[in-house]
């Protein structure tokens, strides 16, 4: 795999928080193939990573993703020439939906800081993140039916269970922008804030979340997103199992023993 030239992609490791930022302002960042893999890859370092305890995906300019940049290499090196029957959906499952698993699975909670327009890939970005913060003048926007495009990316899995069926298939089908403060009404977004105080927000949120119980927000976050696809008895099942094991780390013994000690918990994410 080709890098990306590092500025495209900034990222820095800050009071155990990873910092994603989309750095292509002048193409509203749409994502490349080489950006989009970096970004998988930083996503994985994270969950792997002792020192990391949060995620914030950001961008830089006036956009947050304008998508795949369909006119560079988003959709890998063999993109161009013929086609044959096969490549269109691999391509997909190896790319655009890679990307956005790689959000769901992440083991750290993951912030979207979302400074302006989030259209196609770009919003299923945001919205696969454990909770979004948007600037006033953000905006969502399911662009694929104006090219004639079936969603991709997650759309038709996030959509639904973030919104409901109905109004799902009325932004997909129609594929009108979203405001920030209809996007909070819905419920895609948990906070709306001036464009000046995204960033500021997003750090507070982050340290917050580094300070927390690191493996039991991970297994919190694996529980509700498995919720939306099983039954009760699988949910209930799962419940237990992970209390089980969240009962062996560090952090849950620390949180018990400052209940009955009377004082503040100091979590280590261990």
């Amino acid at each position: 795999m080709t890098a990306p030239p590092s500025d495209e992609i900034r990222h820095r490791i800050e009071n155990s928080v990873s910092w994603i930022t989309l750095n292509r302002p002048e193409a509203m960042n749409a994502l490349t193939w080489e950006q989009r893999e970096r970004v998988i890859a930083l996503l994985t370092d994270a969950s792997a990573d002792p020192a990391v305890r949060a995620v914030v995906i950001s961008a830089t300019g006036k956009g947050f993703c304008a998508g795949a940049d369909l006119r560079g290499s988003s959709t890998g090196p063999t993109a161009g020439g013929d086609r044959i029957a096969g490549d269109v959906s691999r391509m997909i499952r190896l790319g655009a939906q890679r990307l956005i698993t790689a959000v769901l699975d992440c083991e750290k909670p993951v912030i979207a800081a979302v400074n302006g327009t989030a259209a196609g890939i770009g919003a299923h970005l945001a919205l696969a993140c454990d909770l979004v913060i948007a600037a006033e003048q953000a905006r969502f926007i399911e662009v694929f039916v104006r090219r004639g495009l079936v969603p991709d990316g997650g759309g038709a899995y996030l959509l639904p269970r973030l919104l409901g069926p109905q109004k799902a298939k009325e932004l997909m089908f129609f594929g009108d922008a979203v405001p920030a403060e209809d996007a909070a009404r819905l419920g895609l977004v948990n906070k709306v804030v001036p464009a000046d105080e995204l960033q500021e927000t997003a750090r507070a949120w982050a340290e917050r979340l580094a300070q927390g119980p690191t493996r039991a927000l991970a297994l919190t976050k694996q529980l509700v997103n498995a919720s939306l696809d099983g039954d009760r008895a699988t949910a209930l099942a799962a419940e237990a199992t992970a209390q089980e094991l969240n009962m062996t780390t560090a952090d849950a013994n620390e949180g018990v023993a400052s209940f009955v000690e009377r004082r503040t918990p100091k979590y280590l994410g261990r």
